[in-house]
Formats: C-alpha cells, structure tokens, sequence
C-alpha cells in the first residue's frame, strides 16, 4: 500500500514556494499569538493593580467616613457636656439641702432625676463614657493635672480630686 504524504513519513515536498509561504504564515501566527499572550498579561496586571487600589481606596474611603462620623459626636457631645456639667451640679446641691422640702419640690427633683439619667443614657448609647479619675493612677493621657497636694489616704501618682469630669468616646478623649 502507497503512504499517504505527511501521515507516516516524510513526504516528497512538490511545491517548495507554498511551503515557504505556509511557514511565513505559520511564523506571522506565532508572532501574533505570542503579541496577544504578552498584551493579555500585561492586562492582566493592569487589571490586578487597579483591583487593589480600589480596594485601598474603598478602605480608605470607610475610614474617612468613620473618622468624619466620631468627630461629628465628638463635636456633639462636646456641646452637650457643660449642659451636663450644670444638670449635675444642679442636682448635687439639691441632694445636700433637703430641709424644708415641699411634695412638690421632691416631685420636681425626681424628674430632674430621670432627665439627667436619660442624658447619660443618650451620651453612653452615643460611645461617650466618663473617664475615671478619683482614686485612679495618674495617666497623662486621660487626666489633666491642675495641682498637687500629699495625701495620706491616697498613694503617690493617684487622682485625689476632680474639678471637671473627662469624657471619651473608645480611646479618644472627647474632654
């Protein structure tokens, strides 16, 4: 049986210019699919480098908003503190004269009560706690020192007093 050309062996070549141009083809090809595959990578890493700054820019983007967000309670509850301030002592001075006390004053002292828990709650549900102080150690991060006095009821480095109470919202301090 006679062999088919190009299946079992070599095969005699019968037209030399056709083979030539067949292998300028084949080489243009292989130019080309070697073009695309380099543009293809080079998409690729185009497409990974944008990826990753949209996701630094979304992260970017929620800390900004975040930020902007606790600085605007911040800014609230720094408003809202000597309105606080004044609640408290208002009550603190009703608390110590309680002589000559009429239904009605006690009435309105309890409502003044429950306004200034309501306040506290409100300020708490906004992150707003108060700082600790009395009886605490010193730390200069959360207290402000305005004067010092030697104490025996109390360590070296230990807040004794408080003329104004600190707040903070997480670690930052509101005041």
């Amino acid at each position: 049986p006679k062999e088919k050309p190009g299946v079992t062996g070599e095969a005699p070549v019968k037209n030399p210019k056709a083979v030539t141009e067949l292998e300028d083809k084949l080489s243009k090809v292989t130019e080309q699919v070697t073009k695309l595959e380099t543009e293809r990578a080079t998409l690729n890493e185009t497409i990974r480098r944008r990826q990753v700054d949209f996701d630094s820019f979304k992260k970017r983007t929620e800390r900004d908003r975040s930020e902007t967000f606790l600085n605007q309670i911040s800014n609230l509850a720094k408003q809202m503190l000597p309105v606080l301030d004044n609640l408290n002592r208002a009550l603190d001075f009703a608390a110590t004269h309680n002589e000559n006390r009429s239904q009605d004053f006690e009435q309105f002292f309890e409502g003044i009560v429950l306004v200034n828990q309501q306040l506290n709650e409100v300020m708490a549900e906004m992150g707003v706690s108060p700082i600790a102080s009395v009886g605490t150690h010193f730390d200069p991060h959360y207290h402000e020192a305005v004067a010092t006095e030697i104490s025996g009821s109390y360590s070296p480095n230990t807040v004794t007093g408080e003329l104004l109470r600190g707040y903070r919202i997480g670690d930052k301090v509101i005041r």
